[in-house]
């Protein structure tokens, strides 16, 4: 894909909430972006949908010692297999290690930024991955399949809604089957009847994120479905439902 002068660098944006005086994990949030584009991305618009659940990290992290981080990619293009956008969270991982040291990381995407997370996992860095209503390729047998070794290792969360007519909930729950094949810490819930934006379970969409990275940098306990979802033997820990007012329980 031929490209105008590349953008010098991806970069983080400045800490959500309050930076701690001494960190000792991060989350890095990936908006979604576009499968081809080779435009540069709205700082404002592109990240809107990943900062009140970054917010809500920072402040559940915040005794913990968290940094949670949006990535503002080069371009709003994954772009084929150029795979920008996993690049640029790749170089966020690099430079969270750069900045605060050797500390736990989790990448969480949205959308096209679900398959950033995912395939930018096998960074060293990164603890766990959690990928919310991830934009996947459609399978073609002339194509090499989504890779999934890279998350060996880590704990791996997919969150998708059954009503999703952007991205297709099916490709998600195929990949976490391979996935699932290779690393026994992957689980996948589905919010039933909610679309794209998981708006309708907004409010235990963020609680279950809260949970899993909790959980999954600093040694919280998961909840029992979390637990559960992990234990399962497929597909029943892959299709695991998000019930409602899931959170309410944690709030003790």
């Amino acid at each position: 894909m031929a490209h105008q002068a590349m953008p010098v660098q991806a970069r983080l944006g400045r800490a959500l909430g309050q930076e701690p005086t001494a960190v000792s994990g991060a989350v890095l949030l990936l908006p979604g972006g576009a499968e081809e584009s080779a435009r540069r991305p709205s700082p404002v618009l592109a990240t809107a949908s990943v900062r009140a659940l970054g917010r809500r990290l920072a402040r559940a992290g915040r005794a913990e010692g968290l940094a949670t981080h949006v990535v503002h990619y080069r371009w709003r293009g994954w772009n084929g297999s150029e795979a920008h956008l996993a690049r640029d969270a790749t170089w966020a991982a690099d430079e969270v290690v750069r900045r605060y040291g050797d500390v736990p990381v989790c990448l969480v995407g949205l959308d096209m930024g679900g398959r950033a997370a995912l395939r930018a996992g096998g960074h060293e860095a990164v603890a766990s991955v959690l990928a919310i209503a991830p934009w996947l390729p459609e399978e073609d047998v002339a194509a090499s399949p989504e890779p999934v070794k890279q998350l060996v290792g880590r704990q791996v969360l997919i969150v998708h809604g059954t009503k999703d007519e952007r991205t297709d909930p099916e490709l998600s729950f195929r990949l976490a089957a391979r996935a699932k094949k290779a690393n026994r810490d992957v689980c996948r819930f589905e919010v039933h009847a909610d679309g794209h934006g998981l708006h309708q379970y907004r409010s235990e969409v963020h609680a279950l994120a809260e949970n899993f990275v909790m959980g999954s940098l600093f040694g919280r306990r998961f909840s029992r479905s979390v637990e559960d979802a992990f234990a399962a033997p497929p597909p029943l820990g892959l299709r695991m439902p998000l019930a409602a007012g899931f959170g309410r329980s944690l709030r003790r």
